[in-house]
């Protein structure tokens, strides 16, 4: 047992002393923050300037994106997915374990990368195959991919795991255990929420862009509201967190998922959500009010959307305070000056993404078929050989039938 030498240094022993990352805060500054509102921070108005110069670059690159398309946006959550990734790793990475383990950082990404080509080659497969329908040896190629996509996967995630089996070392046991149950939590749980992202690309570009720009507005809000009007500590995980943020956030985002979806800029014929329905209003209205009122119905799922980013997603974020004090670290990352890491500016988007996708399937998506919908299925889940044989199949059978029943 080490004796206790009172008040010498701890550094007398000899024990080694743990490097403190970049992102570490002392646990006396954390103790010092406890009650430190951001209303009464002397350096609060340099960091909303940096944090406003960051913003702008990332809006007006999001926004570049948008315009690029869906293949680009899908880009674009990779590379969210691998700078949060990375993040994570190296929290529990240890630079003395590692350096007795050459290569066992590398079985982290591999199994990360066969993560990606699981879940995004199940979402893209058969849109793949359509696009390449001119080239012959393209269109082999992808349509082997596809056939053989699932055990291509489980055989590569086998090979980690064989990998991971004959890496094991002795007394090194724990912390490889460790990192081999740290990486599954990360692809469990910040993985498969972000790739909720992009199914709600393919459902349509605007079931992306709402969910994530009122999270944008939330956070927008919330620290504005907290930098202004802050006063009241929201929960003792996050202190920097007000009631006056969150409260004035909340209002802020369900006023802005209900504002007017105008759809005069679209080139094509829009669905019932985005059709104008017309509502008289009660006699009791005052005389300077309009008599009668323009909703879209798609005004009324965006205000569920928005009391969801504004009173639960928030929850994410929190999680993300509580993990950070555990590991005793003020941001995941410093890749987003003003902001923290990626996974800092992402935890309420998972959180989000999920809950939006969830609910275009319960209360969005017919539930009943109709021509669109079964012309879409066609479209995105036959090849161009299937569909060809589906359209002279089925122009044999409408010629058969006797012309009475036309």
């Amino acid at each position: 047992m080490q004796k206790d030498h009172g008040n010498a240094p701890a550094t007398s022993t000899g024990r080694l002393r743990h490097r403190r990352r970049s992102n570490e805060v002392p646990s006396e500054i954390v103790k010092e923050n406890g009650s430190h509102l951001l209303v009464n921070d002397q350096n609060k108005y340099r960091s909303m300037l940096t944090r406003i110069y960051s913003s702008i670059w990332m809006i007006g690159g999001f926004v570049l994106i948008i315009y690029m398309g869906h293949l680009y946006i899908w880009g674009m959550v990779v590379v969210i997915q691998i700078f949060m990734a990375r993040e994570l790793f190296n929290l529990l990475r240890k630079a003395h374990e590692d350096s007795h383990l050459p290569g066992f950082r590398l079985l982290n990404w591999h199994f990360f990368f066969t993560a990606v080509l699981f879940v995004y080659g199940r979402f893209l497969n058969q849109r793949l195959v359509n696009t390449v329908t001119s080239d012959k040896f393209l269109y082999q190629l992808v349509s082997s991919f596809i056939k053989y996509h699932m055990v291509t996967c489980y055989f590569l995630y086998i090979a980690g795991f064989m990998w991971f089996i004959l890496t094991l070392k002795k007394k090194m046991y724990k912390y490889q255990f460790g990192q081999y149950a740290w990486t599954h939590m990360i692809l469990i749980v910040v993985f498969t929420q972000s790739s909720f992202t992009v199914a709600n690309i393919f459902e349509g570009m605007f079931w992306f862009l709402l969910p994530a720009s009122l999270i944008v507005i939330n956070d927008i809000a919330a620290y504005f509201f907290g930098f202004f009007f802050g006063r009241t500590p929201l929960i003792k995980l996050s202190p920097k967190k007000t009631w006056e943020g969150f409260i004035g956030a909340s209002v802020t985002t369900i006023i802005s998922a209900f504002v007017d979806l105008s759809t005069g800029w679209l080139h094509c014929d829009p669905g019932p959500l985005f059709k104008p329905e017309y509502f008289t209003l009660p006699g009791w209205v005052p005389k300077w009010f309009p008599r009668e009122v323009q909703v879209l119905p798609v005004q009324w799922h965006a205000m569920w959307l928005g009391l969801f980013a504004s009173i639960i997603a928030p929850f994410g974020g929190f999680f993300a305070s509580g993990f950070k004090r555990a590991f005793k670290i003020k941001d995941f990352g410093d890749s987003i000056p003003g902001h923290g890491g990626m996974t800092d500016r992402m935890d309420c988007q998972m959180v989000m993404a999920v809950f939006s996708y969830i609910y275009h399937q319960s209360f969005i998506v017919s539930q009943s078929l109709s021509v669109e919908i079964v012309l879409d299925q066609i479209l995105m889940n036959l090849t161009f050989e299937e569909q060809r044989a589906l359209f002279m199949k089925l122009g044999q059978i409408i010629q058969d039938r006797p012309f009475e029943e036309f």
